[in-house]
């Protein structure tokens, strides 16, 4: 098995898949750095695992120098992200698109940038992004799509810049999950209610932390590039039709 690799960088850890994936981390005897916009939420993670906990905006380069300060990650865990429009693009501001382009994609490259010189020095680290099955197929919303598209090319190129360098860089898509993703995404409040209500088995954020976990954990000669994640009952592909 691989070295462990013991200090842990995981955003959007408030709720969700970033809580799920600080549990796990933490559980299997590494020291996590849990960032998220919530203090509410973060405290009682910090008192569950022991974490230590960042109170910050992943879109504020200033503040995230303060938290990497002192704290060099040799796993990061980019999952902060926002689903504006994911009803529609028709049903989000202006203000809105730059907002999700700004969080899931500008932020989620400048921290991994702030991060990798000191995993260069190290020649080993891993660099874990939570993208989405709506950036590998034809999904509902274009602008969430984009940005999640965006990641996996990133991700795709990132491994081929640090072939030689000992980072591993892994992307997870996962269908369904339940989260509060759909309760906070923008967009029409109509639309997003209903997208929100599949009426199948969804995934458990604890599974896709077990994912991570498998990943993270792999041997270090195995770098697990993608993962394509989905409950049973959902299933991509197929041709729509719709009549004007």
């Amino acid at each position: 098995m691989t070295a462990k690799r013991t200090r842990a960088l995981v955003t959007g850890a408030s709720s969700g898949i970033g809580r799920a994936a600080a549990v796990a981390l933490a559980a299997s005897g590494r020291q996590v750095l849990a960032v998220g916009r919530r203090r509410a939420a973060l405290l009682p993670l910090a008192e569950e695992t022991g974490c230590q906990i960042a109170v910050a905006d992943i879109c504020d380069r200033a503040a995230m120098a303060v938290v990497l300060d002192g704290f060099a990650p040799d796993i990061l865990v980019n999952n902060a992200g926002v689903g504006h429009g994911i009803s529609g693009l028709d049903t989000v501001t202006a203000t809105q698109i730059e907002s999700a382009v700004a969080t899931n994609v500008t932020a989620t490259l400048n921290l991994t940038a702030a991060v990798l010189p000191a995993m260069r020095r190290a020649g080993r680290g891993h660099i874990v992004t939570i993208g989405s099955i709506a950036g590998l197929h034809t999904n509902i919303s274009a602008v969430y799509g984009a940005t999640k598209a965006a990641l996996h090319r990133f991700s795709q190129n990132l491994r081929y810049e640090l072939l030689g360098s000992g980072i591993r860089v892994t992307e997870i898509c996962p269908g369904r999950v339940s989260t509060e993703f759909y309760q906070a995404a923008e967009g029409d409040p109509d639309r997003s209610a209903a997208l929100g209500q599949s009426g199948i088995r969804e995934l458990d954020p604890a599974d896709i932390a077990a994912a991570l976990l498998y990943a993270v954990d792999a041997p270090e000669h195995v770098n697990v590039a993608t993962i394509e994640i989905l409950p049973t009952a959902q299933a991509v592909g197929g041709v729509a039709t719709a009549r004007s």
